[in-house]
């Protein structure tokens, strides 16, 4: 396994990190399986930030957090339904407010407007605030091969991008590093001296960045919320490179899904309140910029001219799906990656693309295509700590059993269709199950070699004890037991 600072390449040398064609996630989580190390830092991060949402918000709303997470789940799912009016009203206020959009309906349309208007300001040095969605559209290779020398600010994403990374979670993006491949990375790009302190590597990414403000001409972001009522746009960040990305250079470029609408700052406020609590267990982002068109004539700062393109990409077609619409209403806390098993151990990479964990199980078969992503929805356990973790109630279990069932009637082997047809005869009736029981019991003994437990078990239970032993069932079951001290069985 190679250093997790060195992205796994494939055959030809091309990034798997972002891969064409089918992709399955089975062999990539085999290769992260491997990485001890990497391991244990996703472990101890997700579990950390995981125990902070549920202490934080305990803290804040007790006994009603259920019913918090109702009332959200409801203002994003009647925004999604009444999506349509909110553009609509959100575009109007946005653009009376001196905002100028764009509608882009596929990645390629998104990166040419945002290019175009780089190319229209002679642009030469862009910095970049965090951005999922230009994750999605591969928007830094756009603007390279423009001559536009682009720079990711938030830390995670800086450090990601001088490495030839891809981010690993929604929310922190360097989640599968450590301190020590940092300071190799600042040594070899930035020729700083080597140090394993965090604060001083924060020293030296600040003031390598701070010169890039002073330059930069453009700006880009993405967005977390956008308010319809007043046609404002909204962004959560930590660590203030948002506000530098945003205010510092003339032209500031906002790109941003649709789905990020909420009708009115009332309920901005509700989803505020969860957002940070369920992300990085803090009561609200350091700082929460709320930016309604460009820099007025009494305004100390802020850009010239502020653009937001509005991304489709896929999403009217979740829309137009009943079936899966709800996954829309995602406002990428992260909180769904941070308690689920699967990510803990498989990793973000291995999901094979920007949206990882639970969530990024949905809707990347759903943005990209089902047919080149078969296996993401086999990626859960169905433990439904992603759907108790969520802040807006989205049930992410159901639709990863409903991706199943529709990627399971274009798949599977002979052999898997008659042993799924056995358990289903086995789990018909009383009988057939008690015959099930005993071959299944005598046959893992024999296997077994007298032991209690299988260390190796043969064909597709292999998968199983490759990384655990397999206990056998007791030789004598709990319905003999409980017969032969005069229960009655049924």
């Amino acid at each position: 396994m190679k250093d997790p600072a060195t992205p796994p390449t494939s055959v030809d040398g091309e990034p798997i990190l972002f891969p064409r064609g089918v992709h399955d996630i089975r062999p990539r989580a085999q290769q992260f399986l491997e990485d001890e190390s990497l391991q244990s830092a996703v472990r101890e991060a997700t579990t950390l930030k995981d125990q902070a949402r549920r202490d934080v918000l305990k803290e804040a709303f007790g006994d009603d957090v259920d019913q918090i997470r109702s009332i959200a789940g409801e203002i994003k799912r009647h925004t999604i339904d009444h999506l349509d009016h909110y553009i609509e009203t959100w575009i109007e206020r946005a653009e009376a407010a001196g905002t100028r959009v764009h509608l882009a309906s596929d990645h390629q349309e998104a990166n040419r407007i945002v290019v175009e208007i780089a190319r229209e300001k002679n642009a030469k040095l862009c910095v970049k605030s965090k951005s999922m969605v230009t994750e999605e559209t591969h928007l830094l290779p756009q603007l390279e091969a423009a001559g536009v020398e682009t720079v990711e600010t938030d830390l995670g994403e800086f450090i990601i991008q001088i490495d030839d990374d891809a981010p690993s979670h929604i929310v922190m993006p360097m989640i599968h590093k450590d301190r020590k491949s940092v300071a190799r990375a600042f040594v070899r790009e930035l020729g700083a001296e080597y140090t394993e302190e965090p604060e001083q590597l924060t020293r030296i990414a600040r003031e390598h960045l701070r010169e890039k403000y002073r330059r930069a001409d453009l700006g880009i972001s993405g967005g977390n919320f956008l308010v319809a009522e007043s046609g404002s746009l909204v962004l959560c960040t930590n660590e203030g490179n948002g506000r530098f990305c945003t205010s510092a250079p003339p032209t500031h470029i906002a790109v941003v899904g649709i789905e990020k609408l909420v009708p009115a700052f009332k309920d901005l406020w509700f989803l505020l309140h969860l957002l940070a609590r369920s992300a990085t267990g803090q009561p609200l982002t350091c700082y929460t910029q709320v930016l309604t068109g460009p820099r007025r004539p009494d305004d100390l700062d802020g850009p010239e001219e502020m653009h937001v393109v509005l991304v489709d990409a896929g999403r009217t077609r979740i829309l137009a799906d009943p079936q899966f619409r709800e996954s829309l209403g995602c406002i990428r806390c992260g909180a769904c990656l941070n308690a689920c098993p699967v990510y803990r151990k498989a990793t973000g990479h291995a999901y094979g693309s920007v949206y990882s964990g639970p969530i990024g199980a949905v809707i990347t078969p759903l943005l990209q295509g089902l047919d080149r992503n078969p296996t993401l929805p086999e990626a859960s356990s169905l433990c439904g700590a992603c759907y108790e973790a969520c802040p807006v109630n989205i049930d992410l279990p159901r639709m990863l059993v409903a991706l199943r069932r529709k990627t399971r009637k274009r798949r599977g082997t002979t052999g898997e269709r008659m042993a799924l047809w056995g358990m289903r005869m086995a789990f018909s009736s009383d009988r057939y199950y008690r015959i099930a029981a005993t071959i299944h019991r005598y046959l893992l003994r024999c296997f077994s070699g007298g032991s209690d437990r299988l260390r190796s078990a043969p064909g597709p239970l292999s998968g199983w004890t490759r990384d655990r032993d397999l206990i056998l069932p007791a030789s004598r079951s709990f319905r003999k037991r409980w017969r032969d001290r005069g229960g009655a069985v049924r």
